[in-house]
């Protein structure tokens, strides 16, 4: 099989590349001449890299016009004000693209990884106070001020797919909560061992929903094999409170664990020095206003649906944060 990956230089879309070579398909990148390869350094050589953009309509007719399979992870994933536009641009009119190319070419199959955050946030007068709340594939997008551009660019992504779908396409989505795996700390959400790994004192009340990157990536592998179309699934190996993952990412790095609770009204002055200090050094922020108002959460996400159409098993939370926490500390070390 002939596969194109967007966004493969990416945490997931390294990661699904990986799997397909490792049975011998044959793996097509849809990369920028600037991107940054290294997370598949030791295995570029067995991918055939497209210099492109999925903002280019020429290069993404070239890119997929030949392979049987198209995965679309590439976008732009940031709760920065000053992101927004460019996340319009690559996650919304870079999705359409994708869909219309896919359109034009019949017979391919088009896997969207897109995010949890596409579900949106429940109004918060229908949220009981102190109660966790869970969320499935039924959940349907409610407008609502705890909505970020993020969340916007991914849920209107999807619809493009929807609109693909009503056309003929062969599409399926995913919906991956919090990703951890080897990828950059610097960037997305590989960033939380980052913060652990520096011995930052804080952590918040609320809820991560985890997924290792690579089921992610076993579950795109096996959707695009199947016979499964029109169909969404979240992917959520379950729910941890973020001290306990905390503690569990500072323990496998021997690091000291955070010791701070941090209530609502502490996470809002946190946010804001965050904001100041990295505008005057240029940098990005680790905390944002979404992120803190995200943490502090209590909402949880059901898996049935993919472990009912996949007879899927998630890989167990300790098992994860060691082997990423191997692997990002000993890269650090060099």
């Amino acid at each position: 099989m002939k596969i194109l990956i967007t966004g493969a230089t990416g945490l997931v879309g390294s990661a699904v590349a990986r799997r397909f070579l490792s049975d011998q398909h044959e793996v097509f990148a849809l990369v920028r001449p600037d991107s940054d390869r290294s997370l598949l350094a030791d295995v570029a050589s067995k991918i055939a890299w497209v210099e492109g953009d999925i903002l280019d309509i020429c290069s993404l007719e070239t890119a997929i016009q030949n392979v049987d399979f198209v995965v679309h992870t590439a976008a732009v994933v940031s709760f920065i004000p000053k992101d927004r536009k460019q996340m319009f641009k690559v996650n919304v009119e870079g999705t359409a693209n994708v869909v219309n190319v896919c359109l034009k070419y019949p017979g391919k199959k088009l896997c969207h990884v897109s995010s949890i955050a596409a579900l949106g946030r429940p109004d918060p007068r229908k949220l009981v106070a102190g109660e966790i709340t869970i969320l499935d594939e039924d959940q349907r997008w409610e407008d609502s001020p705890e909505n970020s551009e993020y969340a916007k660019t991914k849920h209107l992504a999807e619809l493009e797919v929807w609109r693909g779908t009503s056309e003929g396409l062969n599409a399926v989505i995913v919906n991956p909560t919090l990703i951890l795996g080897e990828g950059d700390w610097e960037k997305s959400s590989t960033q939380i061992f980052k913060y652990v790994y520096r011995e930052k004192p804080f952590y918040t009340e609320g809820i991560a929903n985890y997924v290792d990157v690579r089921d992610v990536a076993e579950v795109v592998y096996r959707l695009l094999g199947s016979d499964i179309s029109g169909e969404r699934f979240l992917l959520n190996a379950g729910s941890i409170s973020y001290q306990n993952l905390f503690n569990l990412i500072a323990t496998a790095m021997h690091k000291k664990k955070p010791w701070l609770k941090v209530s609502p009204g502490l996470a809002d002055v946190i946010w804001r020095i965050e904001a100041v200090r990295t505008f005057l050094a240029g940098t990005k922020p680790l905390i944002t206003k979404e992120t803190a108002q995200s943490a502090a959460r209590k909402i949880s996400y059901r898996n049935d649906k993919i472990k009912k159409f996949l007879d899927f098993d998630f890989q167990p939370i300790e098992k994860t944060v060691a082997r990423v926490s191997e692997s990002l500390v000993s890269k650090s070390l060099k």
